[in-house]
Order: structure tokens, then C-alpha cells, then sequence
């Protein structure tokens, strides 16, 4: 196997390769545009074609996530010859959303989300691809992505699932989860003033550093905390009942399908996630015929703004995957 030099940000250097570098490269090469999804719902998206690019690389974001949120690791596929497109879900982000409080993490259905994915590859990624197309995913995003694969066997060459959602924590049975929902959406429509939230859920609200489950990394973490502040009109909060049972069935069909996930897959857990549920994690990914399963001792849910000592193995194995011949 041909030996790659990848380029990778360093935590040292970044708020200097932030000014001197992305900020000017997202200016003058990257592309920004939207589209009508589903229920005339818009749907924001981004993309970057280098002139050499030999292959494709679509990003599936996390819940709460925008694409603003990955500048980092789309100048870094970008650099290292990759064409990239990624999407704001419905919902959240720059894409429009569904409920009157913006804040709510709110779906009726995950195939929502992978309708938008296909219009956005057959209308905006395919005309623009170079070489063969990647798919590149975390957390929810996962879940979505494998039910794009489910949906379309044959779109992809590679696909990578970072801290993937295929179970949530707390993992509770499936009929108490299904109960906590049903009573919640009750307690939602009948009581006045209610939030519309899940139990516990609430509008944005940054942790302090210190008691974040995401990251190791501060300097990462401040970086990501500050876009949101800046741009409030990306800020998302906590779950309603409606989003959490279409997860659990989305979940679901990605666990009874596992097996027909055929193409080529590299799937990283968290070692401290706190987030997804590592046991079904491992459980999904062993029922995928081509699937690589990789733990990261000490990492935390978010892997791709973790820190250098644990996100730049993690970046170069993913190069090193989608660049593979075969």
C-alpha cells in the first residue's frame, strides 16, 4: 500500500490555520446553496472541488451540527485531493426548520433525511463529482447514512461511521422507551404551556469545557462553541418525543438491515462515548458483511474535534481507507 503524507490541522497551530488559511480557502473555493426538500423544508448544503480531485467525499453531520461546524475537516479532505459536499439536515443548522421554537430537534421520519440526501446527490453532488463517492459520517448521521446505503446499495465506494447512533444511551428496552415517548407526546398535547421538549430537554446551552462530553480537546471545543455564538441562527436544543421515535425506529431498521450493508466499511466507537451506545454499536457493525470495527481508547464522543493525540490516527486511517484501490 502506497504510503500518504496526509495534511492535518494541529491544536498548536489552529487558530492560526484558521485566519491564515480556512477562512480565505472558504471564501474563494467553497460554494454554498440550498434546495427544497421535502414540505418545501430548506435544505442548506456546501461543496468544494479541488482541481486534482481523484474521489468524492459526501459528510453526513451529527444531530445539533451544522456544516459551518466542519470547516476543519473539509479544508483537510479538501488539501489531501478530495472533492467535498455535505448538508445541513433538516431541522438544523442553516436548513430550515420545522417547529415554531427553532430550537427543538424535531422529525416525523428519518427517511425525511434521506430523501433530502438523494435530491442533494442527484442534483448537486453527482454533476459535480470527481472519481468515485465516499460517504463520511457521525453520530445521527450515521443512521442516516446507513439508510441511504439500505436505500441505495450501489451510490457509494467506502463508507466511514464515526461514533455512529445506531443505539442511544441511556440504553433503555425498547417497550420503556416506547412508553417514556408515548407519555411524553401526551404530556406535550394536553398540558398547557407545555415545552414540547422530551423530559429533560431544553433549548441550546453551552457547558462549560470542563463538563462537556464531546471532546478533549479545549481549543477544538472553544472554536465550536464560539461559531454557535456567533451565529445563533445555527444554536439547536434538546429532542422532542417526535424526533426520539423516529431515531428508535430508524435505528431499528438499520439493526435488522445490517447485513445488506455490503460495501466496504470502516466504523470508529468512542471509547468514553457517553452519548450512543457502544454494546449496539458493536452489535450493528458485526452484522455488516465488510466491516471494520475500531475502538479508540479515551476518546470522546465527537472524534473528529478530538484532540491531535487521538483525532489524527483517526483522520489518517480515514484517508488511507477512501484513497484504498480495492
Amino acid at each position: 500500500m502506497t504510503e500518504h503524507n496526509w495534511y492535518l490541522c494541529t491544536e498548536s497551530r489552529l487558530e492560526q490555520q484558521f485566519t491564515n488559511y480556512i477562512a480565505p480557502f472558504w471564501q474563494e473555493h467553497v460554494r454554498l446553496g440550498s434546495f427544497q426538500g421535502n414540505a418545501d423544508i430548506r435544505v442548506s448544503y456546501a461543496y468544494c472541488v479541488p482541481e486534482q480531485a481523484k474521489q468524492s467525499v459526501l459528510i453526513s453531520s451529527g444531530r445539533i451540527e451544522s456544516l459551518l461546524k466542519y470547516k476543519e475537516v473539509i479544508y483537510e479532505l479538501y488539501r489531501n485531493g478530495f472533492a467535498v459536499f455535505v448538508l445541513d439536515h433538516r431541522g438544523q443548522g442553516l436548513s430550515g426548520r420545522m417547529t415554531v421554537n427553532p430550537h427543538q430537534g424535531y422529525v416525523d421520519d428519518f427517511q425525511h433525511y434521506v430523501d433530502d440526501m438523494c435530491h442533494f446527490i442527484d442534483e448537486i453532488v453527482t454533476p459535480q463529482q470527481r472519481g468515485a463517492l465516499n460517504l463520511l459520517c457521525h453520530s445521527m448521521g450515521s443512521a442516516i447514512g446507513a439508510l441511504t446505503i439500505l436505500q441505495r446499495p450501489t451510490q457509494f465506494n467506502r463508507v466511514v461511521f464515526g461514533s455512529p447512533m445506531f443505539g442511544i444511551r441511556p440504553a433503555l428496552p425498547e417497550w420503556l422507551a416506547k412508553v417514556l415517548i408515548g407519555v411524553n407526546r401526551c404530556a406535550n398535547w394536553l398540558l398547557p404551556g407545555s415545552s414540547g421538549y422530551f423530559f429533560g430537554q431544553r433549548d441550546y446551552h453551552a457547558d462549560d469545557f470542563m463538563v462537556n462530553r464531546l471532546t478533549s480537546s479545549e481549543i477544538r471545543y472553544q472554536l465550536f462553541r464560539n461559531l454557535y455564538a456567533e451565529q445563533p441562527e445555527i444554536q439547536l436544543g434538546g429532542v422532542t418525543p417526535q424526533w426520539l421515535a423516529a431515531a428508535s425506529a430508524a435505528m431499528w431498521k438499520v439493526e435488522q438491515h445490517a447485513q445488506q450493508i455490503t460495501l466496504p466499511a470502516l466504523v470508529f466507537g468512542a471509547g468514553e462515548d457517553t452519548v450512543v451506545d457502544n454494546k449496539r454499536q458493536q452489535r450493528v457493525v458485526a452484522n455488516m458483511p465488510d466491516a471494520e470495527y475500531i475502538l479508540v481508547e479515551g476518546a470522546r464522543h465527537e472524534l473528529l474535534i478530538e484532540t491531535d493525540t487521538i483525532r489524527q490516527p483517526v483522520m489518517k486511517c480515514i484517508f488511507d481507507f477512501f484513497s484504498r484501490e480495492f
